[in-house]
């Protein structure tokens, strides 16, 4: 995968076809200007969302972008699909082919995705060395008892895997519904742990990803850029 992290002179050499030889006396002409300062080292790191004017072209100019979005059943967290519409149709009108989703939801979750251009910023989410909760709204089949709590709390083991869960926070909240809160994403993993119980997941609802809750005026099917309050939320 190529990195959207590049040294300056690599930069404007692979920009503008300047040999990397003569752009350290453009820079000392004072010619390159990133974020509306004059650049001044040939090894400063220009990544995807900054400014970079060379003689007065804009060679680069990105801004990152970040949605919440409220999927409904029956749409995937997909680019494209042949059968089924995606999220990325929800979208419309807006096109921007970096944009990708943080942590997908199966056909039949609804709930909260993000969605953004910002791939750093979706990995320090994903990743399981963060640790980010995801909070779970789920419909059972079956009475649930207490009995489920402690083995949440453990972990289960799954044998074609190979693994066991990270310990998940479990809270009954009525007599078929329950609030799950995991710090992974495994496949299919809330229902599978159900499934230990034999207790069917009738529905599921990601209510949250660490700290940002899904806007409770978000219709299924509708999106909104993310507040600086909201990222600010994630990001602690």
């Amino acid at each position: 995968m190529t990195s959207k992290y590049s040294r300056l002179d690599r930069f404007i050499s692979k920009k503008t076809n300047i040999k990397r030889k003569d752009i350290r006396l453009i820079l000392a002409q004072k010619r390159i200007i990133i974020n509306a300062a004059i650049a001044t080292d040939l090894q400063q790191i220009i990544g995807p969302f900054d400014k970079v004017v060379f003689d007065s072209e804009t060679l680069q100019e990105q801004s990152a972008q970040y949605f919440m979005l409220h999927k409904p059943v029956g749409v995937v967290c997909a680019n494209h699909d042949k059968i089924h519409k995606t999220v990325f149709d929800l979208l419309n009108p807006i096109n921007d082919s970096q944009l990708h989703i943080v942590g997908r939801l199966d056909l039949n979750t609804s709930g909260l995705v993000l969605i953004t251009n910002d791939g750093k910023w979706s990995k320090s989410i994903t990743s399981p060395l963060n640790k980010v909760t995801k909070e779970y709204q789920v419909e059972l089949k079956n009475v649930l008892n207490n009995d489920y709590i402690p083995a949440f709390e453990k972990g289960m083991y799954f044998e074609f895997e190979d693994l066991t869960t990270q310990p998940a926070k479990l809270k009954i909240t009525g007599e078929r519904n329950a609030t799950l809160t995991l710090t992974e994403g495994r496949y299919h993993q809330v229902k599978r742990m159900f499934g230990r119980f034999r207790n069917p997941v009738l529905k599921l609802h990601r209510s949250a990803i660490g700290k940002l809750e899904l806007c409770n005026t978000l219709e299924p099917g509708q999106h909104r850029p993310l507040s600086s309050s909201e990222l600010q939320l994630l990001l602690d």
